[in-house]
């Protein structure tokens, strides 16, 4: 994540690594009852295990998000010096 809080994705990174968190807690929660040959858990306890990548795919459109955002400031930063080097008027000298 970014140093800068107004980024757009920030939020996005944030909830995919929740969500992420909550999925992988799932899948370790429905994989401990088969591979120590207890009783599995219910269905709805599988279909937790789908907020995995859930998580990473929010996370990824963040970072995504995040990289776009940057990238648009990196140009205007780039187009605002180019006009300060050139000048802002733009008008030929009379000759």
């Amino acid at each position: 994540m970014s140093d800068r809080p107004d980024d757009p994705g920030d939020v996005l990174v944030r909830v995919g690594g929740i969500v992420f968190g909550i999925g992988t807690l799932a899948t370790i929660a429905t994989v401990t009852p088969l591979v120590l040959d207890l009783t599995p858990l219910p269905t709805f306890a599988y279909w937790l295990s789908m907020l995995m990548p859930l998580g990473l795919l929010v996370a990824l459109v963040g970072l995504f998000a995040n990289a776009r955002s940057s990238s648009r400031r990196r140009r205007a930063r780039q187009a605002a010096a180019a006009t300060r080097t050139t000048g802002t008027t733009g008008t030929a000298a009379a000759g």
